[in-house]
């Protein structure tokens, strides 16, 4: 059972708070226009998952976004212009400029490189990280996907925002709703409200205050290439976990989580990439979102994640979050499975 939510009028106020909402809600309402116009060409990265023109377009409209707000502070996002520059990839270029005329009347291909390319530089003390959109292969499918965006000082997330469009409440999948904008600011609480409607008030969440394992329900990756199922499902017969778990991609799992929808977020390593190391971007939003609603997130050993060491979590394996209560629980079963 969850714990009751509290409706307010806003979170707490800062300048970076504003900014991230302000941010984050023009983004994802920009990827929702981009996948309801069905834009999904796509290029491939070296690892081969698809990369939308939604991406790219997203990211270079935060490093705009940043450019003008912030122009002092460091930007790490998960895109590069590079495959934009080819050959192939000048007529993907042209969609995204055409695209984001709306939001930035006047913008050339030009810009948008360099906007984009604001994102490729090492974390410094005082920056913004983001993944334009996490889950690709759920916004391909229709399915969840969201834009995360975190503000990071000394090595530890300060401010985090997701913008979630086919998830209502923060915790439900509705597709073609008006979405979920969750915003959490360090020792301030987790805060959510519509996406598409700016005057709707914001409600604190909190996590599930289950206490018995058994009755733990797993946020379960629909892309069965992100983790080891084999592993999960050793885990899951070890704790005698029964409830049914919940599918989903994407940072919307830490949404659902912060919400009380679920009990367990675990980003357990495939056996075919051992040495992966997650990237800072597809944690750092969620991971506050998480915590400020009451919850614990820590790799798979029960370590913190530590962001100190540049773009990914290099000190950290894999990752686990929970609504804290059952954190000791899952932690003790991981290390008895992998014995």
């Amino acid at each position: 059972m969850s714990s009751p939510n509290h409706s307010c009028s806003s979170p707490i106020e800062c300048s970076k708070v504003r900014f991230a909402i302000a941010a984050v809600t023009e983004a994802a309402q920009l990827v929702r226009r981009i996948q309801r116009e069905m834009v999904v060409a796509t290029l491939a990265k070296d690892d081969k998952s698809p990369v939308t023109v939604a991406d790219f377009a997203a990211q270079a409209l935060l490093g705009k976004r940043l450019e003008e707000t912030f122009p002092e502070m460091g930007f790490v996002g998960e895109e590069s212009s590079e495959a934009l520059q080819s050959a192939e990839g000048r007529k993907t270029l042209k969609q995204i400029t055409e695209l984001l005329q709306p939001n930035i009347p006047g913008a050339t291909p030009d810009d948008i490189c360099q906007w984009i390319d604001r994102g490729n530089g090492e974390p410094t003390e005082n920056f913004w990280t983001l993944d334009p959109v996490d889950g690709t292969k759920g916004f391909l499918r229709g399915d969840q996907y969201a834009v995360a965006l975190a503000y990071i000082r000394d090595n530890v997330v300060r401010v985090g925002a997701l913008g979630c469009p086919e998830l209502a409440g923060g915790m439900r999948p509705e597709k073609g709703g008006s979405g979920s904008l969750l915003v959490a600011r360090r020792t301030s609480g987790t805060f959510v409200r519509s996406l598409e409607d700016d005057q709707a008030a914001w409600r604190q969440l909190r996590v599930s205050e289950c206490i018995k394992i058994s009755e733990a329900r797993l946020m379960q990756s629909v892309e069965k290439s992100h983790t080891n199922t084999g592993g999960i499902g050793q885990l899951v017969a070890r704790l005698g976990i029964l409830a049914k778990p919940v599918p989903m991609d994407s940072q919307a799992k830490y949404a659902v989580l912060a919400a009380g929808g679920g009990e367990v977020n675990l980003r357990l390593l495939s056996n075919l990439r051992p040495d992966y190391r997650e990237k800072i971007w597809d944690q750092a939003a969620g991971s506050i979102i998480v915590e400020e609603a009451g919850g614990r997130v820590t790799d798979l050993k029960g370590k913190p994640l530590d962001f100190s060491q540049g773009r990914t979590l290099a000190k950290n394996h894999g990752v686990l979050a929970t609504n804290g209560l059952l954190h000791d629980d899952l932690v003790d079963g991981l290390k008895a499975i992998n014995a």
